[in-house]
């Protein structure tokens, strides 16, 4: 196929361009959005078992959920009970004094409950653990501060970022076209180092096309969801109301169905889910609803890891069927699969494993992409020389190097080093919400000043040689926890959680080998390159 060469360099530019701005806050949001995939068994890691309180079948919620009601009616309008012990609840019921938000709130006090061996109510006031919290508003935010009207600054600017990188994307693909048959399968390592990354990039671009370019376009519809919805009910739905709302009926809390027969509701309006969690909102006010979540991996559904039915807690009666597969409108059936595309949430266990690959896979097209255009912009020796020298490199080059090493290496050693705090702090009876923020900030900040000072060869030896320790500590910690219990730090026996240290062990192998391969390239490769020590 032939494309004329005006049309590839403007392409060309474009990609380049586009994925250079873009590239490296997506790299944070790819690499912290493949962890929130596994979100449950990191939050149950970080959460000691003295936390935890015993969960309880479906026929003994009413009695949980009377007393907690009799005993503490600042929980009737948000209160949640939780059948699924193994979601990464603390509790079957935990209530808060405010609606939830997508905020994270470091001083945020959450009461939990359960009932004793006797059936008498058990209440803990505790803060919650906000570790999978943190990597998830990463994985929104790329980690920028600030608040633009009570909306996180980061998630507009990731919006942004993903628009840029859909036309990156495109533009990469018209780009590649000509040689598309050519070399899809080439990987040619060897002296020629920009090409073996030309083809690692193209490779990774052109297998991942569709997952990237769904997760782009959600991206944008994430970042500006408000905006959006705001003009659909404007423009589209006029007088009309775009989510139906709620009967206004008021009733008592004591005249709440009961649990088994809202399950029960459930299974006979969606018998092929599973209800896992029943979210009671606004009880004893006018327009009460229970919001019970459903889950089936077969089904592509709206939310994280579950569809949606609401019903009337007191009658009984549905009153939104429109967020289960296949019940709402047009509109439903466009936006469902781009939710469950995003979160992975169809598939199950293995699905998420896929998703933890491609989302570490997106993370090294942009780092593979930066390289790229460090290569293909610096300054080559004169080979006429006899003796090799080293050649001076534009600026330009030697700070995308060392903002490329910093950033990529310091979001990776943010997040461990913030996984390590989760446990060690709470070992030291210290308040770990609040130091997560400056935990990272410092660590991310530290590694990036640091590639700044010592240059792009150096700092990747070094800064990947801090992630291969960082990454060994996160089981070393948990084994630590098994031999020495006295310690305050704790281990858990469960496949899904151990599968946290394990990953970590092979990560930080993965690391020592980078490592290593770095040192070397920085002390015999080439001397013009800036991954030379020279």
């Amino acid at each position: 196929m032939k494309i004329r060469s005006d049309i590839l360099k403007t392409y060309l530019s474009i990609h380049t361009w586009t994925g250079i701005l873009a590239g490296l806050l997506l790299f944070i949001g790819f690499f912290a959005g493949a962890l929130t995939v596994f979100k449950e068994p990191l939050q149950q890691w970080s959460t000691p078992p003295s936390e935890h309180m015993t969960f309880i079948p479906p026929e003994q919620a009413d009695s949980l959920l009377n007393q907690v009601l009799s005993r503490y009616p600042e929980a009737a309008p948000n209160l949640l009970l939780t059948l699924d012990a193994g979601s990464g609840s603390s509790a079957p019921v935990s209530w808060s004094g405010h609606a939830p938000t997508h905020e994270v709130d470091v001083n945020a006090r959450y009461h939990y409950a359960s009932l004793d061996t006797n059936g008498d109510l058990l209440v803990r006031e505790q803060a919650p653990g906000l570790l999978a919290e943190l990597i998830d508003l990463l994985h929104r935010t790329g980690g920028i501060p600030g608040e633009i009207a009570d909306e996180y600054a980061g998630a507009y600017i990731m919006g942004i970022a993903g628009g840029m990188y859909f036309l990156a994307l495109v533009s990469g693909l018209i780009v590649f076209l000509p040689v598309l048959v050519k070399d899809l399968f080439a990987l040619r390592p060897g002296k020629n180092l920009k090409r073996f990354w030309q083809d690692a990039h193209n490779l990774l671009g052109v297998f991942s096309l569709p997952f990237h370019l769904i997760i782009s376009l959600t991206v944008v519809v994430f970042a500006f969801h408000d905006l959006f919805y705001g003009s659909l009910g404007k423009f589209i739905y006029g007088e009309h109301k775009m989510f139906t709302p709620p009967p206004k009926v008021k009733h008592q809390t004591i005249n709440l169905q009961p649990v088994t027969h809202l399950i029960a509701k459930a299974k006979s309006v969606a018998p092929e889910f599973r209800v896992t969690e029943l979210r009671y909102m606004r009880l004893g006010k006018p327009g009460a609803v229970v919001r019970l979540a459903m889950e089936n991996p077969a089904y592509v559904v709206r939310g994280a890891h579950a569809a949606y039915l609401v019903l009337n807690p007191y009658t009984g009666e549905v009153v939104n069927e429109r967020m289960l597969p296949g019940r709402g409108n047009v509109w439903n059936s466009m936006v469902d699969p781009l939710f469950s595309v995003h979160f992975a949430s169809y598939g199950g266990t293995l699905m998420r494993w896929v998703y933890l690959l491609a989302g570490i896979s997106g993370a090294i097209l942009f780092y593979t992409g930066n390289l790229l255009w460090i290569e293909k912009r610096r300054k080559q020796a004169n080979p006429r020389q006899a003796e090799p020298v080293t050649v001076a490199q534009r600026r330009s080059v030697r700070i995308m190097g060392g903002l490329t090493v910093g950033i990529a290496l310091g979001s990776v050693a943010g997040v461990g080093v913030c996984m390590l705090a989760s446990k060690w702090l709470l070992a030291m009876n210290a308040e770990r919400n609040a130091w997560y923020f400056p935990v990272y900030y410092i660590s991310f900040s530290a590694c990036v000043l640091t590639a700044l000072r010592l240059g792009a060869s150096r700092a990747a030896y070094w800064l990947t040689a801090a992630c291969a320790v960082i990454a060994a500590a996160i089981p070393l910690t948990s084994l630590t926890g098994y031999l020495f219990p006295q310690s305050g730090l704790w281990v858990y026996a469960e496949l899904s959680i151990v599968s946290v240290d394990v990953t970590a062990a092979i990560t930080a192998t993965g690391f020592c080998w980078i490592a290593m391969k770095t040192r070397q390239r920085a002390q015999y490769g080439q001397m013009c390159s800036v991954w030379s020590a020279m």
